[in-house]
């Protein structure tokens, strides 16, 4: 498909640098044109290339969890769910708002028999603002596991850098957040307009080809420990999600208390109760409060990063950027 702003090549496009071609004034007008964005032709991309590289079943979660109106009879949720042969879950929510507010939440996770990353679009707009995080989500952190970053992440530094070019750090991020995240993550905030939308549609589209290729080239684990270790891995990311996903508030103020958790922990995030028994204070237990309950801060360090905490070849600098107090 080929994408009309003229920066673009067929299938995603080159970076100019400065002086290369076209005004930074026809630019800049380009940039201030509000357009409003369709999260739908996301999904669609993603599920025909999906099909084109494996074979697709409805999950049984789609039976349950597929359409439903906001309490206010104003926000639309729509559901989707399948699964793989090597795809423990692919699922996605998107919501409409009457009022401009549009959502994606896709993800896909693998089985247990495979360590790949699990794909993660997060996407918020509302009225001129635009919250975005799109990553290939490490399952086993790569600031501790060094063989798992040459293995998933070496070959896809140049891509990662194209787009953090083009989409800059969103600022503050939490330290506990971070390392779910992979050197190659798209954390942003953008206003919205026509270039920057068909940047993030091209961002999606590489990076989940990206994933397809990975899925592709993934043999099944024959040893029992590493299948575990997996399984563990996936359930201390869904727990960690479950509990402190931004997006949950929203959630909860559309559908309620009771419908939202339900969503949370049987749709967006499943596997919780299947994958393991462990709790979230298991896996997180500085997050236990005096009382023996949940913390409800989002960082219990209090460490914050507002600057891309990766160099150019990959390597983690958390350590050594200058840092701020998180806001919880």
């Amino acid at each position: 498909m080929s994408l009309s702003f003229p920066l673009y090549l067929n299938p995603s496009f080159s970076i100019r640098k400065s002086g290369e071609g076209g005004s930074s004034s026809s630019r800049a007008g380009s940039m201030k044109e509000a357009s409003a964005v369709c999260y739908k032709k996301f999904i669609d991309f993603a599920l025909e290339e999906t099909k084109v590289h494996t074979h697709l079943a409805t999950s049984p979660l789609q039976k349950k969890f597929n359409s439903l109106m906001s309490m206010d009879a104003r926000t639309e949720l729509q559901m989707l769910s399948f699964e793989a042969p090597k795809v423990r879950l692919l699922r996605c929510l998107s919501i409409e708002g009457n009022d401009g507010m549009q959502v994606l939440d896709f993800a896909v996770f693998p089985k247990p028999e495979f360590d790949l990353p699990i794909f993660c679009a997060n996407f918020f707009t509302a009225a001129s603002t635009n919250i975005v995080v799109l990553d290939l989500n490490p399952l086993h952190a790569v600031t501790d596991r060094d063989d798992y970053k040459e293995k998933y992440y070496r070959h896809l530094i140049p891509l990662g850098l194209k787009y953090a070019e083009l989409l800059p750090w969103g600022g503050k991020i939490t330290s506990e957040s971070l390392r779910f995240f992979s050197p190659i993550v798209i954390w942003t905030k953008f206003s919205s307009s026509q270039y920057y939308y068909d940047v993030l549609f091209s961002a999606f589209k590489d990076y989940y080809k990206a994933w397809l290729e990975l899925m592709e080239q993934a043999t099944e684990e024959i040893d029992t420990s590493e299948i575990v270790s997996n399984r563990e891995a996936q359930h201390r990311y869904l727990m960690w999600r479950a509990e402190k996903d931004p997006g949950h508030r929203l959630l909860r103020r559309l559908v309620g208390e009771a419908l939202a958790e339900e969503i949370l922990r049987s749709f967006l995030f499943n596997g919780v109760q299947e994958l393991g028994s462990k709790t979230f204070l298991d896996y997180f237990p500085e997050y236990r409060s005096d009382s023996g309950t949940i913390n409800e801060k989002r960082s219990m360090i209090g460490k914050s990063f507002e600057n891309r905490p990766w160099d150019t070849e990959g390597n983690f600098l958390g350590n050594s950027l200058r840092w701020i107090m998180a806001v919880n």
